[in-house]
């Protein structure tokens, strides 16, 4: 496990491929890559805002090649601030 700090206001797709977690972001965060697919950790699925309908799309269009959880999210569409400090994710396999 490795703790993160970020610039609130940040993407987490942004502060995870920093990081050389091995999350790409290969769009740039425009939700439409799916290689910054992470699971969030099940206390913080209910405390984040819904997905969007392009984020569910893009998720539904990832599930034949990894395998889709309830809390998976791509990390592009998690603005990082004071209601998400100390979010936990794991990164999941590349597609």
């Amino acid at each position: 496990m490795r703790t993160l700090e970020a610039e609130g206001g940040s993407p987490l797709m942004e502060v995870l491929r920093d990081a050389s977690t091995g999350v790409e972001g290969t769009c740039g965060g425009m939700c439409s890559c799916g290689t910054c697919h992470v699971y969030v950790v099940d206390e913080w699925v209910a405390r984040l805002p819904e997905r969007s309908e392009d984020e569910a799309m893009m998720l539904e269009a990832l599930e034949d090649f990894v395998e889709l959880r309830p809390g998976s999210r791509l990390a592009c569409q998690i603005v990082l601030d004071d209601d998400t400090s100390g979010i936990t994710v794991e990164i999941a396999p590349a597609a």
